[in-house]
Order: structure tokens, then sequence, then C-alpha cells
């Protein structure tokens, strides 16, 4: 397994290389050769290869194996209900993501209506393995994280979610917390919080992301199972669109039935991305 540790600025700008490659081969064959796919990044062959395994920890041939059709259809036709998966990938162990013991809040009705005022919010900006985040924190716990190649877009998107509230820059404050979502050496035993804002459905469907582990997958019939609404899977679709905090809430996990990973509000490439870094670290 790799060793990832603090994610730092080289990881976040070899992730986006990544994603190019990524995007590129979403548009070539199978067999596309290595050469093709690092000279459509800049890059000579042993340079890319270099760079590849440094952010992924395996090599591009050995990541790519883990976004195929094939690979994540056989993890979603898997029998075992998505609460017992935790089990069967190692769930005690502590460099897995779904160790955190994570704490949801909803946001009052109160504070729903008057969309955050009196309500204090710190945010920053910093490199992780996917690229460069907006993380914002309430006093109850993590209220937003996004993806983003612009931070004047990305503010503007928190302060509308939260029109009411204020906002400041609190750098130091949310690094430690980037650190304990995207590193695997982070004290497991350390319960992060969460600060959700939504309706009682979509709050149902984020709390039963929660419990899909790293490095697996469900499709959206299958939680709308979960949550004992089978036919409502176009519904379930719908709120796992409006989740506001991308990795830790991992919607990214949930993909169609047929194989497809399917499109990302914070672009289809990271989320294979994501999907490809996890499968990595199981093994």
């Amino acid at each position: 397994m790799k060793n990832i540790n603090t994610p730092s600025p080289e990881t976040h700008q070899d992730y986006y290389r990544i994603e190019a490659a990524i995007r590129y081969l979403y548009s070539c064959p199978a067999n596309t050769p290595l050469e093709s796919i690092a000279n459509e990044v800049g890059l000579s062959e042993f340079h890319f290869q270099r760079l590849f395994t440094r952010w992924a920890g395996i090599t591009p041939k050995r990541f790519l194996q883990f976004l195929t059709k094939e690979h994540a259809l056989s993890i979603i036709h898997e029998p075992t209900p998505i609460a017992d998966t935790a089990l069967s990938l190692g769930l005690s162990g502590p460099s897995r993501l779904h160790d955190l013991l994570v704490h949801c809040e909803a946001v009052t009705p109160g504070q729903l209506k008057s969309s955050g005022k009196d309500m204090d919010i710190a945010y920053g900006f910093h490199s992780t393995p996917f690229g460069e985040c907006l993380i914002a924190t309430t006093s109850k716990g993590i209220c937003h994280l996004s993806f983003t190649n612009n931070r004047a877009a990305a503010l503007i998107e928190l302060q509308e979610r939260w029109q009411n509230a204020s906002l400041s820059t609190q750098q130091e404050n949310t690094q430690p917390l980037i650190q304990q979502i995207f590193s695997p050496q982070w004290n497991h035993k350390q319960s992060l919080s969460v600060h959700l804002k939504g309706t009682n459905f979509q709050l149902k469907v984020w709390q039963a992301l929660l419990e899909l582990p790293s490095g697996s997958l469900t499709h959206y019939q299958g939680l709308a199972k979960h949550i004992d609404a089978p036919s409502a899977s176009r519904a379930v679709g719908s709120a796992i669109g409006k989740n506001t905090i991308a990795y830790l809430i991992p919607c990214h996990r949930v993909i169609q039935k047929n194989g497809s990973f399917g499109n990302y509000r914070w672009l289809p490439e990271r989320k294979a991305a994501m999907i490809g870094w996890e499968s990595s670290q199981q093994g």
C-alpha cells in the first residue's frame, strides 16, 4: 500500500495531469499505448510512469484495470448488503477512510429558514490528491467540501448556500481536517462531525452514503433499496447530486447499474480517479 501523508502542492499538481490522462483515455481504445497517454499530458513515457506511480502508488496499467466496467460490475453485483460490506473490506484497519467516525448533525429548522443567520463559517483552500479543495466548517462540523479550479466561484457557491452566515478564512484550523480526510495516516479514533443542510430524504441518502466503505461501489437502485425506498432511484440520484460535502460523504461510490461511472458534479474524471485511487489502496 502506498504511504501518503499530508497532501502536498506537488500531489495537487500531479493530479491535474492524471485527470487529463483519464479524460484522454475516455476517448481512446482500452489498449492505448502508455507513450500516447504520456504525450497527451506533455511528458515522456518515463516521467509519466514515475509521476503516476507517485500519485497512485501503482502503475498506470494496474490503475486502469480499476476503471473498467468489468471491475465495477464485479463489485456492485456482490450480494453483500451495504451495511455488511465494511467487515469484508477490513473496517477495523487503521488506514481506511471509512474508519472515520462521522457524526452527522442536521441544520435546525430555524437555521434552515434563516440561511445561516448569526452563524460563523471558517473556510480554507487546500491541496488534496484530487486537486485543490475548499472546505468550510461551522461550530458543529464540516458543512462544505468541494473541488475547484476557481477560488472566487467556489466562495460564491459557499456564500449562496449560507447566504446570511459570516465567512472567514482560517487555513490553520481547516488544514488538520484535510489531513484527516485524505491521509491514510490519520488517527482513526478521532471522530469527525458534519453539519448537513438538506431535506429529510436527502439527509437519509447522505447518511446511507457514509456506510459505503472505501473501495466499494453501489448503484442507485441498491442505495434506494438500502434506505427502504426501492422505487425511489431517481429521487436518490437527485439527492446524491445535491451533496455538498465531496469525498467525505462518498457520492462518487455510486455508479450506474451497467458498470458505467456516470457523471459527477466535480467532473467525471475526478470521480474515476477517486474510484481507482481507493481501489488501489485495498491491495
